[in-house]
């Protein structure tokens, strides 16, 4: 089949490359407008246009997709993957087969922008990948194949969208296979058990140590590697990269309880969470390891000190 693909972030790369391995064409992609990087003004391509123009894939970026953008592209199917605009009907309604979006999550649950985060924050032991028939609704198309994976108690975002791709990926060119074939059936979604899956928001990644160390867990790990779960240590914003719960330690919420080369240990409101990757906003803000913070950094995350939900000025 002739296909239009419309992704843009690394997870969406991922399944353009299986489609471009295919026997399917891929006649075209649609990607956001690059962006500035996160160092300097210089603009940089999305992962997925950077796969494309290797492939020597035409690429589209409009700031808003449109019927004419593509009206003049013969192709059978279009397929979204986390393109970042929400598509018009008639764009929808322009392949011959329609569009066919490859979503995060075993649907109904977690339908919208941010399922695998929201998964993680929920403390949800499965999730998946769900195809759907795209229609006018927000997820809401009847679903053509479903592939579950498992949520491992230290799994980041990171790590499932990883495990997302590795289960996506051949389904999505086994099922474009039966569609062409005319043998893939439809099933469709219950409403009544839709859950919405907000977009993240960063004020959403400070921690709450007062919420107990399972909170904080899910926090770190949904929100790593972006934009990574922060806390307060005095003025000092300190991004928190990874860490572990640890049961039977008790402490004042927030406060440093000891600092080993396992990491630092801090107090929550039922237990203890252990810092084993931290970054400190001083010096060349390198993320750093128990054995690090021991060797140049207990002036600062030194027993007794307290890490807050706001900027405290000292006196």
């Amino acid at each position: 089949m002739k296909i239009i693909f419309a992704g843009t972030p690394e997870f969406a790369a991922g399944y353009l490359q299986a489609l471009i391995e295919s026997n399917h064409q891929v006649v075209a992609v649609i990607s956001q407008p690059d962006k500035p990087g996160k160092r300097g003004k210089r603009l940089v391509p999305s992962p997925v246009k950077i796969v494309a123009k290797d492939a020597g894939i035409p690429v589209l970026q409009p700031d808003r997709l449109r019927l004419e953008d593509i009206s003049s592209i013969d192709c059978d199917l279009m397929v979204v993957v986390a393109f970042g605009q929400i598509l018009k009907r008639d764009v929808v309604d322009y392949p011959r087969l329609g569009c066919i979006n490859v979503h995060g999550s075993i649907l109904p649950r977690w339908r919208g922008a941010a399922p695998v985060q929201r998964a993680i924050l929920a403390g949800d032991r499965s999730t998946g990948v769900t195809l759907i028939q795209m229609d006018a609704g927000l997820d809401t198309g009847d679903m053509l194949a479903k592939a579950e994976v498992v949520i491992e108690p230290e799994d980041t975002a990171g790590d499932l969208f990883s495990k997302l791709g590795q289960a996506g990926h051949g389904l999505l060119v086994s099922t474009l296979n039966q569609l062409e074939k005319g043998n893939v059936n439809p099933e469709v979604q219950n409403d009544d058990a839709a859950v919405y899956a907000h977009k993240i928001e960063k004020h959403e990644a400070l921690l709450d140590w007062q919420a107990g160390a399972e909170s904080v867990d899910r926090i770190v790990r949904a929100f790593y590697p972006d934009p990574v779960a922060y806390t307060w240590l005095g003025d000092k914003r300190v991004r928190i990269h990874e860490g572990q719960v640890v049961a039977g330690a008790k402490g004042r919420a927030g406060m440093i309880l000891d600092v080993t080369k396992e990491g630092v240990l801090v107090g929550c409101g039922n237990t203890a969470y252990r810092v084993s990757r931290i970054q400190l906003p001083i010096g060349k803000g390198s993320v750093l390891n128990g054995a690090d913070v021991l060797n140049g950094w207990t002036d600062v995350l030194c027993t007794g000190n307290l890490f807050t939900p706001e900027p405290v000025q000292a006196p």
